[in-house]
């Protein structure tokens, strides 16, 4: 699948803590990820729509789920939506995205799956929240389950629900 963006989208990618790969890795891995989402998914934003990616550490993410969520706890990915959409196309600010190396790391190492497949589902599932998709109940979780899975097998990535039975959560 090429890494095809919609016109002049922008993902703005910062490493502020953490052992993540070099910039221009995560760059690839978070431009391939985002450009299947696109495709698959049939997100529309409008011309010139960015989205900030956030790679830190547990620490920082744990103060940001306080803060915002009010669970004192590190968690692997959280979003954080910008432009309110016009209907159903977003922009121009999408929003933000921030990843916790320690968390994210851990979850591959446990789940057995390589690292770059795991922080590319999770680049999909936070992308897919700041579309207002949401896994709250069931039916929420079953559609944006389903979506995750399509974009990741475009990717040639396995089915990171296969043996886990359906959850709603909070998180």
């Amino acid at each position: 699948m090429p890494d095809t963006l919609p016109d002049g989208f922008q993902i703005d990618l910062t490493v502020a803590a953490g052992n993540w790969p070099d910039e221009e890795q995560l760059a690839a891995l978070a431009t391939r990820a985002v450009s299947a989402a696109f495709a698959v998914a049939d997100l529309e934003v409008i011309e010139n729509t960015e989205v900030s990616l956030l790679f830190t550490d547990d620490e920082s993410i744990r103060k940001l789920n306080s803060q915002w969520r009010e669970k004192d706890k590190p968690t692997n990915v959280l979003s954080f939506p910008g432009s309110d959409p016009q209907g159903d196309v977003y922009g121009p600010l999408l929003g933000d995205i921030v990843f916790a190396f320690e968390t994210v790391s851990r979850e591959a190492d446990e789940l057995g799956i390589d690292f770059a497949d795991h922080l590319s589902h999770l680049t999909v599932h936070g992308l897919l929240h700041l579309f207002d998709y949401d896994h709250q109940d069931n039916e929420e979780a079953e559609l944006m389950e389903s979506l995750e899975k399509a974009v990741l097998a475009s990717l040639g990535i396995d089915d990171p629900y296969a043996d886990r039975p359906l959850v709603a959560d909070g998180d």
